[in-house]
Order: structure tokens, then sequence, then C-alpha cells
């Protein structure tokens, strides 16, 4: 989906259904049905969700102002460092009975309606989940004059609430998508030749290209939008600390890594 420039100032608010899309990955590894059965669910659950390509697909609409995910946690805490490193707010809901659902798609939909009638900056909306619940939500928002971005995985989503966005991302191909953005690992590289730490300048800037690029629907992307776009996927992230006396002089460094060239009022780059 293409965005203007006249968006920038525009904020996003993620919710996530965080079980649901949890149960969808955990079904896809062990077999349709294997979450809900009496030893898959109610224990500790394994990490299997890439929370950073989520909140960096969010961070891609603008700055993100809401990112609250729900779920019964108690189950959950393997997530804890992903979570901490994404800035996820936590909403915990219990389940009511040892089969009942924990009413996380409700909870969901009340908060992000509020929200919206609340907060103004809010441009857009980004909603974790596959479920054909979130439709009526899906039509409270567009009428509201926000943008709708939903996210699941491909086997377990209802297409009528895909077909209900303005746009839908399968979690597959996002996931997909960033593991490509990441620079090769250190046995990958040059014998002799040091490779660079994780979340080098190289690698959010890689990132915050593509990110840019697969948004706004076009390879080249304004140069100056890059740093508000490396700074929402690392807020910490300073341009000396990686030897750089400014942003221009890092992409003047990284230059073997993209293309730039003067656009219709400022420059633009694209990834080689």
């Amino acid at each position: 989906m293409s965005r203007s420039d006249n968006d920038e100032n525009q904020s996003v608010a993620l919710y996530w259904d965080f079980e649901n899309l949890h149960a969808s990955l955990v079904d896809a590894r062990q077999g349709e049905g294997s979450y809900n059965k009496p030893d898959g669910r109610f224990k500790a659950q394994e990490p299997l969700m890439d929370v950073q390509a989520i909140v960096e697909l969010a961070a891609s609409f603008g700055p993100i102002a809401i990112n609250r995910a729900y779920c019964n946690w108690q189950y959950f805490g393997r997530y804890r460092d992903a979570l901490l490193q994404g800035a996820v707010e936590l909403i915990q809901l219990f389940s009511p009975g040892a089969s009942a659902k924990n009413g996380a798609d409700i909870k969901l939909c009340l908060d992000a309606v509020e929200d919206i009638s609340r907060f103004g900056h809010i441009g857009t909306v980004v909603i974790v989940g596959g479920d054909s619940d979130f439709m009526p939500v899906s039509q409270k928002i567009k009428a509201a004059g926000r943008t709708l971005i939903g996210v699941g995985a491909r086997k377990s989503t209802n297409r009528h609430w895909a077909k209900s966005c303005h746009e839908f991302r399968y979690y597959e191909n996002l996931v997909e998508a960033s593991a490509k953005s990441e620079l090769p690992s250190p046995e990958a590289q040059t014998p002799g030749v040091p490779s660079e730490p994780v979340n080098s300048a190289a690698e959010i800037f890689r990132r915050a290209i593509r990110l840019l690029a697969e948004t706004r629907g076009d390879y080249w992307v304004s140069e100056a939008s890059i740093w508000h776009m490396m700074k929402r996927l690392d807020p910490t992230f300073d341009t000396r600390d990686h030897g750089y006396a400014n942003f221009q002089a890092m992409v003047k460094a990284l230059d073997s890594l993209v293309e730039i060239r003067q656009g219709d009022a400022e420059l633009v780059v694209r990834l080689r």
C-alpha cells in the first residue's frame, strides 16, 4: 500500500491476538489441531513467532503509539525478551473455563474502536490475528477513515477477514522478507574480514529501506525518510556509535549497498 509524505505525522496502533497467531504456528509445525490438544495448549509455549518482524512492519507505516498484545500470558513467559525488545504492552486475559476462549478478540476489538475514537493522530491500525471475528471492527475502522492492515498465518486466516482489510500481510511472507534483509552470518563472510555487530548500521539501514519500499510500493524511497525509519526500528541508534559523524557520512560510507539519484524534489535511494 502506497503512503504519501503527508502521512508521516500519523501514528500507528498495533493490536495482537497473540495466542491466535502462535497457535497457527504450532499447528503448522506439529500438525493441524495440535495446539488445542490437552497437552498442547496448557503448558509453557516455545517462542515460535518473530515478534520483531511484525513490530517493524507496523513501524513502516509510522511511529507506533499503541502496541498492545492480548493473551493468557502464564504460558508465554519464554517470549519475554522478544516482547520487551518490541516494547509490547501485555494485556492478561484468563480463560473462564478449561476449554473456553480467553476473549482476546472481543477485548481487542473494543479497545481498537475506543482508541480510534479518542486519538485522532492514529492513522493506521494493524491487527495481528486471522479470525473472522475481526470483520465487524474492520468496518468500524474503515468508517472512521483509518487504514487497516491485517497480519495472519496463511493457512489459518479467514479469507473474508483478510479481504476486509485495506492490506493484508501473510506472516510467512513477512518473516521471509525480514530474513532476506539481514546481513550474512559471520560464517558466510569473507575469511579475514571482521563481521559487523548485530544491529549494525548497515543492517538497520538495509531493513529501513526495505520496509519503506514495501510500504510505499516503490523501490525508490526518499533519503530523508530513511533516518526516521531507522529511529523507529531502534530508538537508541546513534551514527556516532558506529563510527560515523552523522547520517550523511553513514550513507556515503554504505554506498555499496544502495543506488542514489535525484528525485523530483529530493534525493531518492534504493537497495542494489
